[in-house]
């Protein structure tokens, strides 16, 4: 609309103001911008209104610029405007001039075009070989005939032409488009664009073309899309797209035929069927045209031919540019180059196109600059170099090579020439190997196909594209009714894209549809089912948003947020538009053109600083633009400068249950002054406005489970966000949530799958709905990256997630809901432990082994036969096996017999002849379903030799035994479990007269034990086993007929073993440490069934190894082991330990010894005391124990009885005294302080002289007295926890018990130590 005269506007057409049509199918072939309307000069009178059109195509859609540069409408608005168009692939202009005159003439109105259409065209459905007319009609207005619309006609965005396929008619308000002749190439999505000056009108509809009636019932349907590249003198590529073969069966190859223009003969051209879409025409005539077509081979016949190609002419690529392209001005530089002068050699030749039948190379031409035509020669090598085009010279830098053998490698070289002669030439290429490259099969099935209604009669399928698309060509889509198998090809024509709309079905029905994707080898596999979808009435405009708030302002701009519609429309709401309002000036404005795809967008430009505004926003879907939502409240425009966080937004709610419910929000726009560091819920009954905190300290995450609530009851939830400086404002209040627990509520099951071995969460949703996905969060956050070996597989209502290579990243709280439903969700937490036991069942499952109880082992037999042989833990009676010497198979004959036992898993070889040539590995591999195990056994160097020596010694043996008295089983060394040593044999063939005797370093013995010639059992004791038992031991049996002789040395690894069995038996039976105090300190002790000097034990005070001394004196005896410490100090309190080692454990027991000590007189009392009679004598000392000591005073060992002149006194625990008041004569002798607890004591004598007053002091040489150690009252066993190995309870120690009330011994005598039991 022109608002005044003096101004003047360029304006471009835009189709639709609110929202561009967002399902469009576009041809995904790139273009730059094209003006298909350029702009138009005027000459107008100064006052006038004028506006320039202009029409633009492109792909991607091109932005457009206009450069004008004018003020006022008048004179000085005179000049040459410019409109630029641009994309990601070029840009084009457009001019105008406008010439402004002086002149006043009457006010003209332009009154624009309209194009209203009356009638269109529907989804069209043809066969091939049928007519198909699409027409239009439509009211002009006003319909001037000087201005009448052009009619433009797109096939999927591809201008159409008028050809022999297609005829277009346009006028009188009707546009027409007519196809002679369906063929498959016809199939697609139409467009029709009125164009006018001021904008064009659109419509589209698509056309399907099913296959015609084939030649022979069930033979393929026609190829299509024929195209034709690398045309050359003698020989043209043909190229093709495959048919679907939903009803058919697959296809076999393909004919390709010929037609030479100006005949009717059809020639076919290869003589077995070609299997890619694409072959290489030979034996072509220079300079004549052809068409071509093809048709396909399955094993029912041969199918209709496609529609025939363009024709082509078999002309030298530099021919055919000279005689169709365009003119250049040539210029000789006679000057440089010189005539008589060869060409240079050609550069860069590269194999850029391989085939099974050819190989298409490609050059670089030298610089030339001579008059004379310049030609190139191919030379190929695969012994010696030989010319590939001898009788025909090529001109243009690329040609094709035939009569190649496959998988036979060539390198290749080009030469150029001319009249004057060859040049050198070019660098080889590459080693080509024929046939090894291009494609490498058909691609994979694509992924998950999705089904979504569309209309009353069409459906949107959508897919996840091939994960190997090896040069893809396109999609077939099939659709068969539920429960039935009858599928139905939805396309004949492949389509490029991911999405398609499946047109022609029936109202009401339930289908499911599946994709199959084509190059040039054919179709893959089908991809899986669509879930099944029922037909319905068309789609609705969704409802308006709500719940417009305000996140964030800094003055110039507003960030604003709200909730999607409560009602979709039956598709996803997609795009947003939002209007704003001055309140202050009461009018609404757009705010975007562009539709926004989030629920949060920031408004900049356009406000004003101070000022108030009201939004408002519309939702859009596939349908259209639903209602406006409410306007918001009034927010003014200035800048926050609040330290404390803004409000949290989008709170929403998840896995509702009758007492509990997860609320889920998304963090503040505007963080304050610091960053967030929690956040606190508030909850409040619905209709209420008394809120509480659900949480009393703030969580770091965007979710929290809230427990406690009352079931029935409805709450809505806000969300406070946290800082430093304090807490900020309160988010949005969500929707009303009733604490009731969904019908039918399932939880996530987590496990590991029986055949594949992935772990799994995987859930059942109670509600379904056509458009529910199932959407899987870690951590409440929606999981997107699948790179990591995650994976969503959904069926109908179940879903599972699948780690296929899980690690510690995986832990977590998972989550999962349905959209569409009424809030069908729920969550499960992994942990480390459970994580670690599933990983372990993962593994077991992807790796089924068969455990063995014994790996591959062997024995000899009598005559020396070989067994070798293993078990499993269970086999089956179809277990299947091989036995293997040397990497070389073993058959089961008489000299190699194999057996097995299913009930006991042994599965054995017994080899007849062990001799010399057997040594080397030993292998079985065995297969019992899907398990399978191996095990190896290497007989070679001395172990090798053991094993030959034993068998031929157990040969020799065989014919021994059947002559005279021998040895059944020859000496060997048992260590019994009381801890005895016993040499044990047995022989067998024996006579009364027969006898048996022992032998120590060749000297005869006698055994304890008589020798049994009865069972043949002979046993020779070696008792308390020790260091003197070490010695060369044997036994002989000998009568009449013979002796045998058998010996053993009990000595290094023997004798060591035997110490290490010992070790083991003395480490199990241990017995907690005790402690006996001894005359001279304290002694630990340990029994054992059995203690021997050679055994390794150790003793440790606080981790320190003791070492054997005076003070600290190691020992024992034959049922214990000791550690006596003498006099014992506070350096030696703290943890004592032994440790009894055998090869296989460490045995230890421990005993504390912080705090233990006897009574003791530390200091303070003198030997000797001379004192005046009637004086006051106090006898002081310092005593010490732990527990504290008892402390008594005795005279002339009589013991003093406390008095008024007998003062006894114990300060603090450690200050003894004895206090005589007025000493007299009576009162000299011999004084004894004793000092006791119940771990012993001590006794001191004190020398006490009275004299009288005047005479002369008594002088008396002190006498030193040795403190007198006092055993304790009772033994001493002190408990302490038990070790980590304690000893069996039914291992006794052979040491008799101790009697806990058994007196002490007298002092100056040891404690007695128990004896060994007999």
């Amino acid at each position: 609309m022109i608002q005044q005269l003096n101004n003047f506007f360029v304006s471009f057409h835009q189709v639709e103001k609110k929202m561009p049509e967002k399902y469009i199918r576009e041809e995904s072939m790139i273009r730059g911008p094209k003006f298909v309307v350029r702009l138009r000069s005027h000459t107008v009178y100064e006052n006038s209104a004028i506006k320039l059109f202009c029409t633009v195509e492109g792909y991607p859609t091109p932005q457009v610029k206009c450069y004008a540069c004018f003020c006022r409408c008048a004179t000085d608005d005179t000049a040459m405007y410019t409109a630029v168009a641009s994309n990601t692939h070029g840009q084009a202009s457009s001019q105008a001039s406008i010439i402004v005159k002086n002149a006043v003439l009457p006010e003209i109105k332009y009154t624009k075009i309209n194009i209203t259409f009356t009638e269109t065209f529907d989804v069209t459905f043809g066969k091939e070989g049928d007519k198909a007319t699409l027409t239009c009609r439509m009211t002009i207005n006003p319909n001037l005939a000087n201005l009448q619309p052009e009619a433009m006609w797109y096939r999927d965005e591809h201008l159409l032409k008028e050809s022999r396929w297609v005829k277009m008619e346009s006028g009188g308000g009707v546009a027409k488009l007519t196809l002679t002749q369906l063929a498959k190439d016809d199939e697609g999505l139409y467009t029709l664009r009125m164009v006018t000056k001021g904008g064009d009108a659109v419509h589209r509809a698509c056309v399907f073309v099913d296959d015609g009636p084939p030649p022979v019932p069930q033979a393929p349907g026609a190829p299509m899309d024929i195209k034709i590249h690398d045309a050359n003198r003698d020989y043209v590529i043909v190229s093709w797209k495959p048919p679907n073969t939903t009803t058919e069966g697959p296809i076999i190859g393909y004919f390709v035929d010929r037609c030479e223009v100006g005949t009717e003969t059809w020639m076919q051209c290869n003589d077995s069927p070609v299997k890619i879409c694409k072959y290489a025409v030979q034996g072509l005539f220079e300079g004549h045209s052809y068409y071509f077509r093809v048709r396909a081979v399955n094993s029912r016949g041969i199918g209709r031919p496609s529609r025939m190609s363009e024709p082509i002419a078999a002309l030298d690529p530099t021919e055919f540019e000279r005689i169709h392209g365009e003119h250049d001005v040539v210029t000789y530089y006679d000057d440089l180059e010189a005539e008589g002068k060869a060409p240079g050699p050609p550069s860069k030749v590269c194999a850029s196109e391989t085939d099974r039948t050819y190989v298409v190379l490609s050059w670089v031409p030298p610089v030339y600059h001579s008059k004379a035509p310049m030609w190139y020669y191919i030379e190929k090598v695969t012994g010696s170099w030989q010319r590939v085009n001898t009788k025909v010279p090529i001109r243009s830098p690329r040609y094709a090579v035939f009569d190649l053998l496959e998988g036979k490698d060539y390198q290749f070289r080009v030469v150029s020439a001319n009249m004057y002669g060859i040049s050198e030439p070019s660098e080889p290429t590459d080693t080509v190997v024929k046939g090894l490259i291009g494609l490498v099969g058909v691609p994979s099935a694509p992924g998950q196909v999705i089904a979504t209604r569309e209309t009353d009669t069409s459906v949107l399928i959508q897919w996840v594209p091939p994960k190997d698309p090896n040069n893809l060509i396109g999609y077939y889509i099939d659709s068969c009714v539920k429960g039935s198998k009858n599928w139905t090809s939805a396309n004949h024509k492949p389509h490029k894209q991911t999405r398609f709309v499946v047109h022609g079905l029936t109202t009401g029905e339930t289908y499911v549809f599946r994709v199959q994707a084509i190059n040039e080898l054919g179709l893959s596999d089908e991809s899986q089912e669509s879930a099944p979808l029922s037909v319905r009435a068309a789609l609705k405009l969704p409802s308006s948003p709500y719940d417009l708030s305000l996140l964030y302002c800094d003055g110039e701009s507003m960030v604003l947020s709200w909730k999607q519609p409560l009602r979709s429309g039956g598709a996803d709401v997609t795009d947003y538009y939002i209007d704003k309002c001055n309140v202050a000036k009461k009018t609404w404005k757009e705010v975007n053109v562009p539709p926004i795809k989030e629920r949060l967008h920031k408004v900049a430009g356009g406000l004003t600083a101070g000022s108030v505004y009201q939004f408002r926003v519309y939702g859009a879907n596939m349908i259209g633009l639903g209602d406006a939502s409410t306007p918001s409240t009034p927010f003014k425009c200035e800048a926050w400068t609040t330290p404390e966080p803004g409000p949290a937004y989008d709170v929403t709610f998840t896995e509702v249950r009758d007492d509990s419910v997860v609320v889920e929000w998304k963090a503040p726009v505007y963080s304050g002054a610091s960053a967030i560091t929690g956040y606190f819920v508030e909850k409040s009954k619905k209709g209420s406005d008394n809120w509480s905190k659900v949480n009393e300290s703030s969580v770091n995450h965007c979710y929290l489970k809230v427990k406690g609530l009352e079931t029935g009851e409805s709450y809505v939830f806000r969300v406070r966000a946290e800082n430093a400086n304090g807490i900020g404002l309160a988010s949005t209040l969500s929707d009303p949530v009733c604490i009731k627990t969904l019908p039918g509520k399932t939880e996530i099951k987590c496990g590991v799958d029986e055949e594949s071995g992935d772990i799994y969460l995987s859930f059942e949703s109670c509600q379904m709905a056509e458009k529910s996905k199932f959407v899987w969060k870690k951590s409440y956050q929606e999981i997107t990256d699948f790179s990591k070996g995650i994976a969503v597989k959904t069926s109908g209502s179940h879903s599972t997630l699948l780690f296929k290579n899980p690690d510690k990243e995986d832990l977590g709280t998972y989550s999962v809901s349905v959209t569409h439903t009424d809030g069908a969700s729920a969550s499960y937490k992994i942990s480390a432990e459970e994580l670690e036991k599933m990983l372990a069942l993962s593994h077991d499952i992807r790796n089924p082994i068969i455990p063995l109880k014994t790996e591959l082992a062997y024995k000899i037999l009598e005559r020396g036969r070989m067994r070798f042989w293993l078990q499993a833990e269970g086999i089956s009676s179809a277990v299947t096996y091989k036995f293997f010497a040397n990497n070389k198979e073993l058959v089961n004959c008489e000299q190699t017999k194999m057996s097995h036992d299913a009930a006991t898993g042994i599965i054995e070889m017994v080899m007849d002849h062990f001799t010399v040539e057997s040594e080397g590995t030993f292998t079985v591999q065995i297969q019992d379903g899907r398990g399978k195990a191996q095990s190896s056994l290497v007989l070679m160097g001395n172990a090798f030799k053991a094993a030959l020596a034993e068998a031929e010694y157990q040969r020799r043996e065989y014919i021994r035994v059947k002559e005279g008295p021998h040895f059944m089983e020859f000496l060997s060394i048992q260590v019994g479990d009381n801890a005895s040593v016993t040499l044990v044999c047995k022989v067998a063939n024996l006579k009364k007269d027969s006898v048996f005797q022992w032998y120590k370093d060749d000297v005869e013995v006698i055994s304890e034990v008589p020798a049994d010639l009865n069972s043949g059992v002979c046993k020779f004791p070696l008792t308390n086993f020790s260091k003197r038992d070490v010695g060369l031991y044997k036994a002989t049996i000998t009568d009449d007929r013979g002796q045998d002789v058998s010996q053993i040395d009990v000595s290094g690894k023997a004798f060591d073993d035997i110490i290490n069995k010992l070790s083991r038996l003395a480490g199990s039976s241990a017995s907690e440490l005790s402690i006996q105090c001894t005359a001279e300190g304290i002694m630990l002790q340990c029994h054992m069934k059995y203690y021997t000097e050679e055994m390794k034990i150790h003793w440790k005070q606080k981790d320190s190894k003791i070492a054997a001394s005076e003070r600290m004196r190691i020992g024992g005896n034959p049922a214990m082991a000791t550690l006596e410490i003498v006099e014992p100090t506070d350096k030696d309190k703290g943890m004592y330990t032994i440790e009894i080692v055998d090869p296989e454990k460490t045995h230890s027991r421990t005993l504390d010894l912080s705090g233990q000590h006897r009574g003791k007189v530390v200091g303070g009392l003198p030997d000797v005391v001379t004192i005046m009679e009637k004086k006051t004598l106090s006898l002081t000392c310092t005593v010490c124990g732990d527990p504290k000591p008892l402390v008594s005073w005795s005279k002339n060992d009589h013991e003093v009885e406390p008095s008024d002149q007998y003062v006894i006194a114990m300060d603090s625990g450690k200050f003894a005294s004895l206090t005589i008041k007025g000493v007299s004569l009576e009162d000299s002798g011999k004084y004894t302080m004793t000092v006791q607890n119940k771990y012993g004591g001590e006794s001191v004598d004190i020398i006490v002289s009275v004299y009288k007053h005047g005479d002369r002091v008594p002088d008396i040489k002190p006498t030193p007295s040795p403190k007198r150690i006092m055993p304790p009252t009772v033994p001493i066993v002190i408990p302490t926890a038990k070790s980590a190995t304690p000893a069996p309870a039914a291992a006794k120690s052979p040491a008799p018990p101790q009697n806990a009330k058994s007196s002490a011994p007298p002092r100056g005598m040891k404690s007695p130590t128990p004896t060994r039991k007999k």
